[in-house]
């Protein structure tokens, strides 16, 4: 059976993230004969065109998801400035994220903690270390 993890990247903020996969003999052997063939550029190259396709197949029930549960679809990003506007709105944020949500460096955990509510990100959150820990216990 297919394993799959995410590994997390180290330095610079990356436009992707980087996957091991497990996947058996047979199912590479197949891969490698339709690299070998030119149908695709490489290994990755058939996976990243595997995920597109399946996720074309399901992008309907990915809308009305993302519509049914008020996530916002792509990249967000939250400035030390967004959040110190909620916190003198006297309001917490719910980050709801399907894709990249990103807070900026220059936000201390303790604003952090004052001004988000809850976390939940379907795809890559990007925070410093501290900002991560204060929020742990509101990540999903």
């Amino acid at each position: 059976m297919p394993m799959l993890k995410v590994v997390e990247q180290r330095g610079r903020p990356a436009d992707s993230e980087k996957l091991t996969l497990n996947i058996g003999f047979v199912d590479l052997g197949q891969i490698d004969l339709l690299v070998q063939e030119a149908f695709y550029a490489n290994r990755s190259d058939f996976i990243r065109t595997a995920i597109r396709n399946q996720l074309q197949t399901h992008a309907e029930v990915v809308r009305q998801t993302v519509l049914r549960k008020s996530i916002a679809l792509g990249l967000r990003h939250y400035t030390r400035a967004d959040l110190e506007a909620a916190v003198a709105a006297g309001e917490r944020l719910q980050i709801h994220v399907l894709g990249l949500a990103s807070i900026a460096p220059d936000v201390s955990a303790e604003l952090a903690a004052a001004a988000i509510d809850s976390v939940l990100v379907l795809g890559t959150f990007q925070a410093s270390a501290e900002v991560k820990a204060a929020l742990a216990d509101r990540l999903r």
